[in-house]
């Protein structure tokens, strides 16, 4: 198969969540438009993504809904399943570790970073947390491709360096300022502001409110 669309890939993620809540609720059948509808999307859109994948269906009732979990899972997830390292486990690295744990078979949280000897040799969230000066070894030991990024923002560029060194092949950035990586590792830079400053921009859109903030002093 070709390489989709990053735009696609982010849809099936959401798409996948989404069937699997169905079918926890028992849920055999969906169609395009109830998808659409979930995702605030439209059907052709829906159909288009879902077609690239491969799947199609003559059905009336719609798609299935476990052999299309199953064919996502296949497009997205690595056959031997990866291992994923936390860096940075503060308040949002713990977050997101104890979020995530369960939450997929084949794309596990192994083991977590600090530089806080308090944490380090803990298990927190449910995953030991290791010094950063065993990073190439923990790394190498257990196989670990992919990273994610919760550092302050003033050691991202640092620690960004360190990990691509120890052969992270992937960094999912949470800090608030942008790295820079070889072109052979795959970056995504999270930033929580920007998403907020964007969701609240539509809602001004929205509420029609033009008018310009006033500071007292």
């Amino acid at each position: 198969m070709k390489s989709l669309p990053e735009k696609t890939i982010e849809r099936l993620s959401v798409y996948r969540r989404t069937l699997l809540n169905c079918l926890a609720e028992g849920k055999e059948y969906i169609y395009s438009h109830e998808i659409a509808n979930l995702h605030n999307i439209t059907a052709v859109q829906v159909r288009r993504d879902i077609m690239l994948i491969g799947y199609s269906t003559t059905l009336k009732k719609g798609y299935n809904v476990r052999a299309l979990i199953e064919l996502i899972g296949d497009i997205l997830d690595s056959p031997r399943g990866l291992n994923v390292a936390v860096v940075g486990i503060g308040n949002l690295g713990r977050a997101i570790t104890a979020y995530f744990r369960g939450k997929r078979s084949r794309l596990q949280i192994v083991a977590a970073f600090d530089t806080d000897p308090e944490k380090i040799n803990r298990v927190i969230s449910g995953v030991k947390c290791y010094s950063m000066n065993d990073l190439q070894q923990i790394i190498n030991e257990k196989q670990i491709p992919v990273a994610i990024l919760t550092v302050p923002p003033d050691y991202a560029a640092k620690v960004s360096e360190a990990l691509v060194y120890s052969g992270i092949k992937g960094i999912l950035n949470y800090t608030s300022v942008p790295v820079n990586v070889p072109s052979d590792v795959v970056l995504e830079n999270y930033d929580m502001i920007t998403s907020l400053e964007k969701v609240a921009y539509y809602v001004k859109q929205k509420l029609g409110d033009n008018s310009k903030v006033s500071y007292e002093e």
